[in-house]
């Protein structure tokens, strides 16, 4: 059972995704908030697996919601964030995923869709695909500075781990790797899993975004 907290300030909106996702016999929605100040408060006492957060919100906006909540360890683990707003801009999209959120869509996605987001990001991949986590950091990477600890994270890498994660920045699937480095799909997964492990990161859009705020890649590269 994947455990949903939603979190919208328009309560016709909360209503609306609790009646998507109480039709799946999969998914179950533990609680609601209208702002990121009341769904802090809330993830303090509910242990959720996912929460579908809305940007643009008073009090506090969903950015600011995900970052503390990504960067903090609660009882049971940290969920993950899927952020839907109606505001289709690059800029949204990586506040949003530098925040440490593991997907981005839009609030008029098909139900479907937002079923299956939840689902991919529930069991640990993101929703975004790399090339356009690489086009939106290519695009923003001015305003990323790098973070104290980051050379010594990469410093527990391998060279072939380093190697692979530089690939993964570039935006290349686990095929394109395999194919470029002349090994099986599946070790190209086994250095993916690997990596995130070592550098304590969730999914492969936040080792990109790592790669970038560490100055392993640059734009353009």
């Amino acid at each position: 059972m994947i455990r949903v907290v939603i979190v919208d300030d328009q309560s016709l909106v909360r209503a609306g995704f609790r009646m998507v996702l109480a039709s799946q016999p999969d998914i179950e929605v533990v609680g609601e908030a209208g702002d990121g100040v009341e769904a802090l408060r809330l993830l303090t006492g509910v242990r959720a697996d996912v929460v579908v957060m809305d940007i643009r919100m008073p009090v506090m906006d969903g950015v600011e919601a995900t970052r503390r909540l990504c960067g903090g360890e609660r009882d049971g683990g940290t969920p993950r964030v899927l952020v839907l707003t109606t505001f289709d801009t690059d800029a949204d999209a990586f506040a949003a995923l530098q925040a440490g959120a593991s997907g981005f869509l839009l609030k008029n996605v098909p139900p479907e869709d937002l079923l299956s987001a939840i689902r991919v990001v529930a069991g640990g991949e993101a929703v975004v695909a790399p090339r356009i986590t690489r086009r939106l950091l290519d695009r923003f990477a001015g305003q990323l500075a790098p973070r104290p600890g980051d050379a010594g994270r990469l410093a527990q890498l391998t060279d072939r781990e380093r190697e692979v994660l530089l690939l993964v920045a570039q935006g290349m699937s686990n095929v394109e790797i395999a194919e470029r480095l002349y090994v099986a799909e599946t070790t190209v997964k086994t250095h993916v899993g690997r990596i995130l492990t070592k550098l304590g990161l969730r999914d492969r859009v936040q080792a990109v975004v790592l790669a970038y705020e560490a100055g392993l890649v640059r734009p353009g590269q």
